[in-house]
């Protein structure tokens, strides 16, 4: 999702269509991502695996008080119950939620209780998103590549041609053994600009904790830091650092 941020709004195949990221709850970030579109023809899409994350619902609200500003100042609760059903879908695991918020059951987009949100790039939650902007067809190319790494990881016996896991034995050798404590990626291809930050938040609020399941303080670490930006940028910025 961050990889289609821009600080201009970004047009999918089909022309006239819209697809805006909202992540920061700062009110600067929620009109600049409104700007220039038409509310009426707009749709709200909130995605939260609980929808109880309280950044990403205070700008659920926010959305929704717009409009309720936009169609009028007097509405009755049957009038905001109908521009709410209207203009507010979800991806979510929480009916109960949605549907208190006002949002329909046939307006929410599930996906599995037992992955983080962060980590399901290929439910709803990443899909939908992607698919309103490249198309369906697309999307559909990118998830039998998924498939593709999943079947070469359960089927490659040889773990030394086993990608995957050649890349977790070399993460756990710098992190564990070397005791390197920062990991830098730095793509030069422009379309990744936001990997880096996708794979910081994969690796970096997944994995860093400093206590263990039972509330012990932990005696080792538990992953590096990760950063980066654009190759070609960098050179003039942590590079020297670095070097």
């Amino acid at each position: 999702m961050e990889a289609l941020r821009e600080d201009k709004s970004a047009k999918t195949r089909s022309e006239g269509f819209n697809l805006r990221i909202l992540a920061n709850v700062c009110p600067t970030d929620f009109y600049r991502s409104i700007d220039g579109l038409n509310i009426e023809e707009t749709l709200f899409l909130i995605v939260s695996k609980s929808f109880t994350t309280a950044e990403t619902m205070l700008n659920a609200r926010t959305a929704r008080n717009f409009l309720f500003d936009h169609f009028g100042n007097d509405l009755s609760e049957e009038e905001k119950q109908k521009i709410t059903a209207s203009h507010l879908c979800a991806i979510s695991t929480n009916l109960e939620a949605t549907k208190e918020f006002g949002i329909l059951d046939d307006n929410v987009f599930g996906f599995w209780d037992y992955i983080g949100g962060r980590f399901s790039a290929t439910s709803a939650v990443g899909i939908l998103p992607l698919s309103l902007f490249y198309s369906f067809e697309i999307m559909r190319e990118v998830l039998d590549g998924l498939n593709n790494m999943d079947n070469h990881f359960r089927n490659e016996k040889d773990l030394s041609k086993n990608i995957p896991v050649i890349l977790g034995l070399i993460g756990f050798y710098n992190t564990f053994v070397c005791e390197y404590n920062s990991r830098v990626i730095l793509p030069y291809s422009q379309a990744l600009k936001r990997f880096t930050a996708h794979a910081q938040q994969l690796d970096t609020e997944s994995n860093g904790k400093s206590v263990n399941l039972k509330g012990d303080k932990l005696e080792y670490k538990t992953g590096p830091m990760v950063f980066g930006e654009p190759g070609t940028n960098s050179q003039h910025s942590f590079f020297q650092l670095l070097h």
